[in-house]
């Protein structure tokens, strides 16, 4: 932007220099519009009041005035009560009337508050009943509104004296920088704790508003200065603290969902951490079980199971290859058609829970993320030609190419192995060209490495009366049917596509980046397509260990 000269006294307001900035600016615009933008926005009457308030309240600053008087709400008081005694002309009416007001009476309120310095709260009178030995005692009064205090209690189980645990960061009790982790609660309000459960003193907290009175023995331990929160996790399961037993205190706990990013703002307590939602304005942090209270806690829970390979329907896919899975004729004579480097039940171990993150965006010299596509597919037509899908190779060299991990997954199918290579991917990333994989969901952990950095779509099928409704006319090829022969869907496919898409989310779900749900098909294939162009324009939350080799 052109500097404004300002004359040659250099003393132009703040006014004139707004009404000149247009003309000054004619010669570095392009286009008309854009000037008569310009004008007009600098034109606004509003804007030049505000300028003129500002230039005014500019000028009073530089002269430092003071109050003349530190009570012109009662002197306005007694001038209004002096007023309905007289003859009540146009001019003293319209006087009254000013002076009722509630914005007027609050202007004088805020004159007399600063004429008179008194800007500290009103705090109650010291009570008189302290013991002399307690000389260390503090009396602490906090403004409670709606929001929680922002601290949890316990008591201490070998005193018996009831402490604070600790101070939630941002929450009321930590801006006031008064109480601190370890100080013992003597009064709440004046009753007496001692004698009282956590619980009982949480409820007389929850149920207090305005000015809260503590009466408190600090604590000599000295504490760190916190440090502001930079590790950022994504949550890989739904939690509700309402529902968790085993939470210090409810109210202070923060719920969340699979998916949500939650920034760390404390992990000083190895069982629960203090955490807030990404991008949320309150500085109110909230409790939130830890990786390793909830790894645990999780994983006694977990009942030993064993995941069949999943079935679905069938249908082609953008990629290397189509998934194959087992009918239930195939299952009666073949054994499982895939055997990957890790199984299902390996997958099954790993208990998700947290994973840090941080904003990634691809740059234009690197290659594109690999796009995976997970979706409830069926069993490959019997009448389908593999000369014209697929790369062939002999039988001995996928063997060896087997033992050597050089297959994504792979799988035999009436004694013919199928496979999507390692480096097929690799190949069609080097060309600087998106790589589109349809995959097993158990395959996805293992691509999800610093060279893939995969964004992983989950197909997923509508709810079964949409089923029923968009797809009556439809049909299929099954694999069931050596004959090939197109038939109408039943409602047992119906049902087994909506169980295999809640196994592969339940297992799987904390996986996936995004779920299209496939009812209408141009619709889902729009939704498809924005989600690529978003991929390139857009930072997304990606693992911390695929920005670090």
């Amino acid at each position: 932007m052109p500097a404004l000269s300002t004359g040659s006294g250099g003393d132009t307001g703040l006014y004139e220099l707004l009404t000149a900035l247009p003309a000054q600016l004619q010669p570095h615009v392009d286009s008309q519009e854009d000037l008569t933008f310009l004008w007009d926005m600098f034109g606004e009457k509003s804007l030049h009041s505000l300028v003129k308030i500002h230039e005014k309240l500019h000028y009073y600053e530089k002269q430092s005035p003071v109050p003349i008087l530190p009570g012109a709400a009662a002197l306005a008081s007694d001038l209004a009560e002096e007023l309905q005694n007289k003859p009540l002309n146009s001019e003293i009416r319209e006087l009254l009337k000013l002076l009722s007001k509630p914005n007027v009476k609050a202007l004088l309120s805020v004159h007399d508050t600063v004429a008179q310095k008194n800007y500290d709260p009103v705090l109650p009178p010291m009570p008189e009943d302290i013991d002399d030995e307690e000389d260390s005692v503090k009396i602490i009064r906090l403004v409670k509104n709606r929001e929680p205090l922002g601290a949890t209690i316990k008591k201490d189980e070998q005193t018996g004296a009831i402490v604070v645990a600790r101070i939630m960061r941002g929450g009321a009790a930590d801006r006031s920088g008064l109480i601190h982790v370890g100080d013992e609660l003597r009064e709440v309000n004046g009753i007496p704790v001692e004698d009282k459960r956590p619980e009982e003193i949480i409820q007389i907290l929850a149920q207090s508003q305005g000015a809260i009175t503590f009466k408190i023995i600090p604590s000599i331990k000295e504490e760190s200065p916190p440090k502001e929160g930079k590790m950022f996790i994504k949550a890989l399961f739904d939690y509700d603290p309402n529902e968790d037993k085993a939470i210090p205190c409810k109210e202070a706990g923060l719920s969340f969902r699979k998916g949500d990013i939650l920034q760390i703002m404390s992990q000083d307590d190895a069982a629960w951490w203090q955490a807030k939602h990404e991008g949320d304005a309150n500085p109110r942090a909230g409790l939130i079980p830890s990786k390793h209270f909830q790894e645990r806690r999780l994983a006694l829970r977990r009942p030993e199971i064993l995941v069949q390979p999943l079935k679905g329907s069938n249908r082609k896919s953008s990629g290397f290859r189509r998934s194959f899975r087992l009918s239930r004729r195939d299952k009666k004579t073949n054994k499982s058609m895939y055997e990957c480097r890790k199984s299902d039940q390996y997958d099954t171990a790993d208990v998700p829970t947290y994973e840090e993150v941080t904003p990634y965006r691809r740059q234009s010299n690197e290659k594109y993320r690999l796009v995976v596509l997970v979706d409830t597919t069926r069993a490959r037509r019997s009448q389908e030609s593999d000369g014209v899908e697929y790369i062939f190779i002999s039988k001995h060299l996928f063997e060896t190419d087997v033992q050597n991990n050089k297959f994504i997954e792979y799988g035999e199918y009436k004694n013919n192995y199928y496979g999507t290579s390692i480096d097929s991917v690799r190949s069609v990333l080097a060309k600087n060209k998106v790589c589109l994989l349809d995959v097993q969901p158990h395959t996805v952990k293992h691509l999800r490495t610093l060279e893939f950095k995969p964004y992983v779509i989950f197909i997923k099928p509508p709810s079964i009366e949409r089923l029923r409704e968009t797809r009556k006319n439809a049909k299929i090829i099954s694999s069931r049917d050596d004959q090939g022969a197109a038939k109408p869907f039943t409602e047992e496919d119906f049902q087994e596509m909506i169980k295999s898409a809640q196994i592969m989310e339940s297992q799987y779900g904390h996986l996936f980046d995004k779920i299209i749900i496939n009812d209408d098909l141009t619709m889902a294939f729009n939704e498809l397509k924005t989600t690529f162009d978003k991929l390139e324009t857009e930072a997304h939350w990606v693992p911390v260990s695929w920005l670090h080799s």
